[in-house]
């Protein structure tokens, strides 16, 4: 990780996928590998004591260990060659059972299932952070009526608290969709050379049994060396996440510009300063998400491109994959961490919302006027009198409920069929954000309901 990737996530995260916190879930996988052999009359039952004891990344030199490994082709090697070396200076006939009929990709892979269970349960609860955020503001401000913006322009008037449930939408649901699917991908990898397991024999299933109890992993019902769909799909779930991620950074980055100015992330304490320009409010957790969800993409069509892994054991494929990997989790955390920390301090400006609107003179109520024509004149010549009265609008700068109001009285089709006191509360945002009012708080009641009935995560639901 660079000093430039460093802001970009947190040291939570960052942790989980350091080299000791990997060279430490190679080390479980052993420990595991020895006690459920030896349980199971696969090696002595007196080589698991010490082998297991000394299964503990401190012992090592991870810094050797890494350098060794560029020359070996995998980090297993060197790894499992100084574990062997260590047992042996305690108990050399245990050491000749080392990584007993195991091969490197059972132990890597199992190790990064490990680091990602962690990795997982850090992201989930920054979800569970960000998702009670915005469902707090989305309560807070159900009736407040905003500008929605469509194609960059200013459409018709919605509800901010509407805008607030329709970001947590995606997350809820990536929220679920991670624990459904890690269920699956958060599993042991056990096959030896080839994916059978030969050494073990019959053995070979009780002893993946054994492990994958010990380890708190699902059992797969083969090895996965080259069968990688299930992995592949949790990465790309945490891709669609910080893809969510990135449309709510993108919305409130638009609307803290200072020509809009509709809300404004947290400040203070030099965050979102400049250094030139010192009255410089930079929105800086949407650059962290922006930034998560620029490259997501890229590191999850890597991890596409590597699924067509050669025969039973891949050459590039899988190792590309491995070093993508935790790239995505760095990313997608410090986004979510960001956006929740934007969450719990945003700033709402619901008087500039207000302003916003009057700014456009009632062009944003143009479609309720006209579908009220249409009732009397049909669809087509109604859509062709509030064209005509839009631009009358923008060049007089009169407000557009003034000219409607008028055209009513002066159409002899219109008079006597439209109530102008209708059409004058169709320029009133306090109507208009009536009906998504409603759609804003039937929508928070569903998704605290989808929250309140998640499934179990296969995760601590506290990350360490």
């Amino acid at each position: 990780m660079t000093i430039f990737d460093s802001f970009l996530t947190t040291p939570e995260i960052t942790a989980v996928f350091s080299d000791t916190a990997v060279a430490q879930a190679m080390f479980d996988f052993e420990a595991a590998l020895a006690r459920a052999q030896a349980a199971e009359g696969v090696i002595p039952a007196g080589a698991a004591q010490p082998i297991a004891s000394v299964c503990r990344a401190e012992l090592y030199d991870m810094n050797a260990i890494v350098a060794a490994s560029g020359r070996a082709g995998s980090l297993a090697i060197p790894l499992v060659k100084e574990l062997t070396k260590t047992v042996g200076l305690f108990n050399a006939e245990s050491a000749g059972y080392v990584h007993w009929g195991s091969t490197s990709q059972d132990v890597i892979d199992t190790a990064m299932v490990l680091v990602t269970r962690r990795a997982l349960a850090l992201v989930d609860a920054e979800l569970e952070r960000l998702l009670a955020e915005l469902l707090r503001l989305a309560d807070a401000h159900a009736g407040t009526p905003v500008l929605a913006r469509t194609l960059m322009q200013p459409a018709l008037v919605t509800s901010l608290g509407l805008k607030f449930a329709n970001w947590a939408a995606p997350l809820a649901r990536s929220r679920r969709t991670l624990r459904e699917v890690a269920a699956r991908a958060l599993a042991l990898q056990l096959g030896g050379a080839i994916g059978t397991a030969s050494v073990m024999g019959d053995k070979a299933p009780a002893v993946a049994r054994r492990m994958a109890d010990s380890l708190q992993l699902a059992l797969p019902d083969a090895s996965w060396h080259t069968q990688r769909d299930e992995w592949v799909r949790l990465g790309l779930e945490v891709a669609v996440l910080a893809g969510s991620l990135g449309k709510i950074a993108t919305d409130l980055s638009l609307l803290s510009q200072g020509e809009v100015g509709e809300l404004a992330e947290p400040s203070g304490t030099g965050r979102g300063g400049s250094s030139a320009m010192p009255h410089k409010r930079n929105p800086v957790a949407s650059m962290v998400a922006l930034a998560a969800a620029r490259r997501a993409p890229h590191r999850a069509a890597a991890l596409l491109s590597a699924m067509d892994q050669q025969q039973e054991r891949g050459l590039g494929t899988w190792q590309a994959e491995l070093a993508e990997w935790p790239g995505l989790f760095l990313s997608a955390h410090g986004a979510a961490h960001a956006m929740a920390e934007a969450m719990a301090g945003l700033g709402v400006d619901a008087d500039r919302m207000r302003r916003n609107i009057d700014a456009l003179h009632g062009l944003v109520f143009a479609e309720g006027a006209s579908m009220a024509f249409a009732q009397v004149v049909g669809k087509a010549r109604a859509h062709e009198l509030l064209e005509a009265l839009a631009r009358r609008c923008v060049e007089s700068g009169r407000p557009l409920g003034e000219l409607v109001l008028e055209a009513v009285s002066s159409d002899p089709q219109l008079r006597g069929h439209v109530n102008p006191a209708e059409i004058a509360a169709l320029f009133d945002p306090a109507r208009a954000v009536q009906l998504p009012a409603q759609q804003a708080r039937a929508r928070i009641e569903a998704l605290r309901a989808q929250e309140a009935a998640l499934p179990p995560a296969p995760w601590p639901t506290r990350a360490a």
